[in-house]
């Protein structure tokens, strides 16, 4: 352990040092705050020893820089008995602690031991933080749920290839987020990420978006622009939404992949794009190639690498992440001094079914961030619909016809009982348990009997 000791007196810095030593810990010395400062961008310190009499700079602005740059570096005031009421001012702004001259060696050994100890914690708990960051954060996504970790796995290994990656997810699951985190992690980051948005653009402007036009190629033609194609080569190319693609762009978008090639609408000249294709759908692309909808080549052309992100349902440990992390956005953007939210409120984010997904627990919280008063994000700041989710209701039984028996019919009812809570508790045992009042023990055992799979509830 490193410990800067910044005083003036020499015989000090001598009792100081052989203290230290003799602890086993390793002395620096500085006899001005500017000395001080210099050191410390040189060494890695673990504690300061300060005294606020110094030559030059004051000890206080010593610590105000110190606090600048590393706002968790212990810092320890010495001082003269009579200067006392400065150490508690120093306390204020941010000192661990002070010690009086005269001082006792086992005063100012305890002291060090308690700092070091807070020192040591400080720097445990900021690499756990960075832990956290790296496990479960991909650029602007956060997830801890083991589907998550199978995206960010799945992101790691796809990123640096040059393979085109399908992303299929509900509405709102962040299909945007993770192609910019695949963008980021490729060998292509430092070039441009494009998006194209294939949903809302009208389709006769969308061929001149991704190819461009030569000046004249149509009316209010007046000059000539490059396509999104040709700016995002040596880059990456996001399609959203690339399901309502046209079927003659999708002719035109084949060619790319497959040459690299495109011609201007209106021009003669042959034009390369070296653009990795990234696309993005929340419909069954499958079911559009059978309907004649969408160009199977194409689709398998797409469909090299594919990254499904689980909805927001599938992942509720992640709810309490993300909403923390939304609610520290919206205060910071808003100015607002909210720390927490409510337990109470936590539970009714976790119980909700979130048809919008991460989109719309992002809404939520940002709405209930703005309408705030207080230091607490608390029940009555969330939206009716999230407050008073919609409550169980059993299914009317079905009497059994003459092709049913007896005991197919209360099978039949208890797998509609079971399945209905399943469903509104978004897929959780327990929670589903909690609504048919039975244990989720007994919950387990009747779904194996009745063969009922997450895989069956569809959700």
């Amino acid at each position: 352990m490193n410990i800067l000791i910044v005083d003036d007196e020499e015989v000090l810095q001598d009792v100081l040092t052989a203290l230290i030593r003799r602890e086993g810990w390793n002395p620096l010395n500085a006899r001005t705050g500017e000395e001080a400062l210099v050191l410390i961008e040189r060494e890695e310190v673990d504690l300061v020893l300060l005294d606020l009499m110094l030559p030059g700079m004051s000890g206080m602005e010593v610590m105000k820089q110190i606090q600048q740059r590393d706002p968790e570096q212990v810092v320890v005031i010495i001082t003269a008995f009579s200067s006392i009421e400065g150490a508690i001012d120093a306390m204020r702004e941010g000192a661990f602690h002070y010690i009086p001259k005269p001082f006792k060696n086992e005063e100012v050994l305890l002291t060090l031991h308690k700092g070091l100890e807070q020192r040591r914690l400080a720097t445990e708990n900021k690499s756990l933080r960075e832990q956290l960051r790296q496990r479960y954060a991909f650029g602007n996504i956060i997830g801890k749920s083991k589907p998550m970790l199978k995206v960010f796995d799945l992101i790691r290994l796809a990123a640096p290839s040059k393979s085109n990656i399908l992303i299929l997810g509900e509405s709102g699951t962040g299909k945007e987020l993770a192609a910019k985190a695949i963008h980021h992690q490729s060998r292509r980051a430092k070039g441009p990420f494009i998006t194209v948005n294939s949903g809302s653009m009208p389709h006769d402007l969308l061929e001149s978006n991704l190819f461009g036009h030569v000046k004249g190629a149509f009316t209010g033609a007046i000059a000539s622009k490059k396509g999104l194609f040709e700016l995002a080569s040596g880059g990456s190319i996001f399609f959203d939404e690339i399901g309502n693609i046209p079927p003659d762009t999708q002719a035109k978008l084949l060619r790319v992949i497959q040459e690299k090639e495109f011609m201007q609408l209106g021009g003669v000249e042959t034009l390369t794009s070296d653009a990795r294709l990234i696309a993005a759908t929340n419909a069954d692309l499958e079911s559009l190639v059978e309907r004649g909808d969408f160009r199977e080549d194409l689709y398998y052309r797409l469909n090299v690498i594919t990254i499904q992100l689980p909805p927001l349902r599938k992942r509720i440990e992640d709810i309490p992440l993300l909403a923390r992390r939304f609610l520290q956005s919206y205060a910071e953007e808003n100015e607002k001094e909210i720390a927490e939210i409510a337990p109470q409120a936590m539970e009714l984010l976790m119980d909700y079914h979130w048809p919008g997904n991460v989109r719309e627990l992002e809404n939520v919280i940002e709405r209930a961030t703005v309408l705030s008063t207080g230091a607490v994000l608390n029940v009555d700041l969330l939206p009716p619909s999230v407050r008073e989710p919609k409550s169980f209701e059993a299914p009317s039984p079905a009497l059994p016809t003459n092709g049913l028996s007896f005991k197919q019919a209360v099978a039949s009812y208890e797998r509609q009982l079971i399945t209905n809570a399943l469903k509104l508790a978004g897929g959780v045992q327990k929670r589903a348990a909690e609504k048919l009042k039975v244990k989720p023990t007994t919950l387990h055992e009747m779904m194996k009997r009745l063969k009922i799979t997450a895989e069956s509830l569809d959700l």
